[in-house]
């Protein structure tokens, strides 16, 4: 994606250089790369082959075991992105740069943020498995706007003003573009971006609650 914004001089469209684009992407990156999420995945199969069930008796929402699972990958991912982040400072050394250590401390909360906020919407999502053996459908129906708005291909900078103010009342620019801005340096609302994701969490956690309430009422362990 970088490639096409720079070579097609996109980026001036925007007003944003060269250097700070490449830094752009390559948080986005980091990003993406600590907050990403396959949990529908993984309910879908253990629903499937009836492994829920037992997950159900336990005092512990099944959830935990999902999250903890995924922070454990991301664990395993910090050296891959560091790899990454040495080749491409060395294909672009002009975009090297060293973030304050507020800028730092702030990314990381916004990025751990930004894995919460998809962690619940797919773990929303995975819910649907109770009423349908195939939620991971739904998922890769709710993966193009994530793909488009979040900032994953182009800063929501880029677009016209009047779609940037509905972009901004979705939970989507707060999972790559605000935190992928911060820790690059870009200007950003650093507490409107914060209060935003707080926001979405309070708002879809108690959505999962309910529909997993719902959901475990209606389940049938299959092959069982």
């Amino acid at each position: 994606m970088l490639n096409i914004w720079t070579n097609n001089n996109l980026n001036e469209s925007i007003n944003i250089s060269d250097v700070l684009l490449s830094r752009y992407f390559l948080c986005a990156f980091f990003v993406r790369q600590f907050s990403v999420v396959w949990v529908v995945f993984s309910f879908e199969e253990d629903s499937l082959l009836g492994k829920v069930s037992p997950y159900l008796i336990q005092p512990i929402n099944p959830f935990f075991r999902y999250f903890a699972q995924h922070l454990a990958e991301q664990i395993t991912r910090f050296p891959f992105a560091l790899i990454i982040a040495f080749f491409f400072f060395i294909l672009n050394p002009e975009s090297i740069w060293i973030p304050n250590l507020g800028i730092l401390f702030f990314s990381i909360i916004s990025t751990f943020l930004s894995f919460l906020i998809q962690f619940l919407i797919q773990s929303i999502v995975a819910c649907l498995c109770f009423w349908t053996e195939k939620a991971s459908s739904i998922e890769r129906l709710l993966f193009i706007p994530t793909l488009f708005l979040s900032g994953l291909l182009a800063p929501v900078v880029s677009f016209p003003e009047y779609v940037k103010s509905w972009i901004y009342l979705t939970p989507f620019p707060y999972l790559i573009d605000f935190p992928a801005n911060l820790l690059s340096g870009n200007e950003t609302n650093i507490s409107g971006g914060l209060s935003m994701q707080i926001l979405w969490i309070f708002l879809l956690f108690p959505l999962f609650k309910k529909i997993w309430s719902e959901g475990t009422k209606k389940y049938t362990a299959m092959g069982s």
